[in-house]
């Protein structure tokens, strides 16, 4: 195991998120901290980077706090951030945060019915638009009246803003109290939608985030010479914690992509100096697909570390993926409540296995039966942690929270797993029937209640099926008697309702749901049958 001074390195942590940049600043302020493809990422011309050093992220982030002050944005107010990972996210997640608002981070492909719902749950007092990297973004500011922001001292792209409408629930737009402590203030406002369908906001402290920061790139030896590609969704923990805020904690530079296209990610790893490449394991695989299509010989001169997270990882793909690399596929395993990193492999111990390696330094963990005792090494039990990187808790939720945190700090992944006999933890399943999708949650329940709504549908039934590196969400449909509709007209329902992700693969009517005496689908019939 890593030997690693947690308490040490607990006191050294700054107090807040927002302190990055003066740090970063004050040492090497010429060093470039940003670089982004000032394009749409599906464009086939040639990108223009945006390159930002360290002083101009400073000084940026200090102009975009003073703009935000000014519209009326306090200490406990939401800042919700609408973007694709870009300069501008980045700025405003700091400049939020350097006021003690809660930067709200979401993801710009989400869809109007899915923003609408996390907006009407957390009262941002403003919302973000980063237009400039996102033709998403910008359909959501259009859709809402926003407005271009001023430009700022530093070029960091365009964003239109829009502030809260009075509600007639005037007291949830009221700021949260602002705290002084670091591990009790919240920075970020995660939402991950439950299995209810209903948008469940994650509360990450300060602490948390600079914690998981500050080990993972500390594990990872991340120094000022590196170059991460940073193409997962920042609006995610994964991208925010561990990718973003890790690099940059560490000094080095972050290659923001605001989407994963294959040939622009072969460009960077070629001709950018990236050395730290980071996905999940889907976007390894479509990259290896995209070489042997397109017959292009792999080549990464400066990549040192290639890392797979956020689904499970199968041993074919990693396999495949080292052997083309020329470097070891590292894993690990995390959630949005861990802020999110609870174990991953160590660069001086690669794994031929796919476990996700040991619980990282300072983090307890669990194994523990369906009547809550610790199950014997070997054996399978559901994962529970504890540590700094456990979440505030659910915004105005605190019953799911107390549900899911213990008194006594530990938090109830619902995850299966077992212990090795050296200690590594191998992911087995879920005690939840949560389907990962390109490194995305996909509850089935929330396509369900899509589909479900269609007025020729009488129920349906949603399931993951695994495909190389990746799992792809089937629906099964029964349809009201008389009823007809095609599947076709089914999957554009589900694109008018759901974020690409979330929609089915593959739709199938079939007479009726295999069900119990009790009417419950039995789910274990249409994995089969997936």
């Amino acid at each position: 195991m890593h030997s690693l001074d947690v308490a040490a390195l607990l006191a050294a942590l700054p107090d807040r998120i927002a302190d990055i940049p003066a740090r970063l600043a004050a040492h090497d302020p010429h060093r470039v901290a940003l670089i982004e493809e000032a394009r749409d990422a599906d464009s086939a011309a040639a990108a223009r980077l945006r390159v930002i050093t360290r002083a101009q992220l400073a000084e940026a982030v200090d102009a975009t706090a003073a703009l935000l002050r000014e519209r009326g944005v306090r200490g406990g107010d939401r800042v919700m951030i609408v973007a694709e990972n870009s300069v501008a996210q980045i700025v405003l997640l700091f400049a939020a945060t350097r006021l003690d608002a809660w930067a709200l981070v979401s993801n710009a492909r989400l869809s109007a019915v899915e923003l609408d719902a996390i907006c009407a749950h957390a009262r941002p007092r403003l919302t973000a638009y980063v237009v400039a990297s996102s033709s998403d973004a910008q359909a959501h500011a259009q859709r809402h009246g926003a407005t271009p922001a001023p430009a700022g001292p530093v070029d960091i792209g365009a964003w239109h803003w829009q502030t809260d409408k009075p509600a007639r629930d005037t007291e949830s737009t009221f700021p949260e109290p602002v705290e002084t402590q670091p591990d009790r203030q919240c920075a970020a406002l995660i939402y991950t939608t439950g299995t209810t369908g209903t948008p469940k906001g994650v509360m990450l402290s300060h602490r948390n985030l600079l914690f998981i920061a500050a080990v993972s790139s500390t594990l990872r030896r991340v120094n000022a010479d590196d170059v991460v590609y940073a193409v997962l969704p920042i609006s995610h923990v994964y991208g925010l914690a561990s990718v973003s805020l890790g690099s940059l904690y560490a000094g080095a530079t972050l290659r923001l992509a605001p989407r994963f296209v294959p040939k622009a990610v072969r460009r960077a790893l070629a001709d950018e100096h990236v050395s730290i490449f980071q996905g999940v394991p889907a976007m390894h695989a479509k990259l290896l697909d995209y070489l042997q299509t397109e017959r292009l010989e792999w080549r990464a001169p400066r990549l040192r570390f290639a890392y797979s997270g956020g689904s499970p990882l199968d041993a074919a793909l990693k396999a495949r993926v080292e052997s083309a690399y020329g470097v070891t596929l590292h894993n690990g395993y995390g959630m949005t409540e861990s802020s999110p990193t609870v174990a991953q492999t160590l660069l001086d111990a690669p794994r031929a296995d796919c476990s996700v390696g040991h619980a990282i330094p300072g983090v307890e963990v669990r194994y523990v039966s369906p009547e809550g005792h610790d199950v014997p090494r070997g054996e399978i039990g559901e994962l529970w942690v504890r540590g700094p990187n456990v979440m505030l808790g659910y915004y105005r939720n605190p019953e799911l929270a107390r549900a899911t945190v213990t008194e006594d700090g530990w938090l109830k992944t619902g995850d299966l797993a077992r212990e090795d006999a050296d200690g590594a933890m191998h992911i087995v399943g879920r005690s939840k029937e949560l389907i990962i999708r390109s490194g995305f949650n996909v509850y089935p329940s929330e396509v369900e209640h899509v589909l479900n709504a269609h007025p020729a549908v009488m129920q349906s039934a949603v399931v993951g099926r695994p495909v190389e590196g990746n799992e792809e969400v089937i629906a099964f449909v029964e349809l009201v008697a008389g009823a007809t509709v095609t599947t076709q007209a089914l999957d554009e329902w589900c694109g008018a309702r759901l974020a690409p992700y979330k929609r089915p693969a593959h739709i199938r009517v079939i007479p009726a749901l295999p069900a119990a005496s009790t009417g419950k689908i039995l789910k274990h019939k249409l994995r089969e049958l997936a």
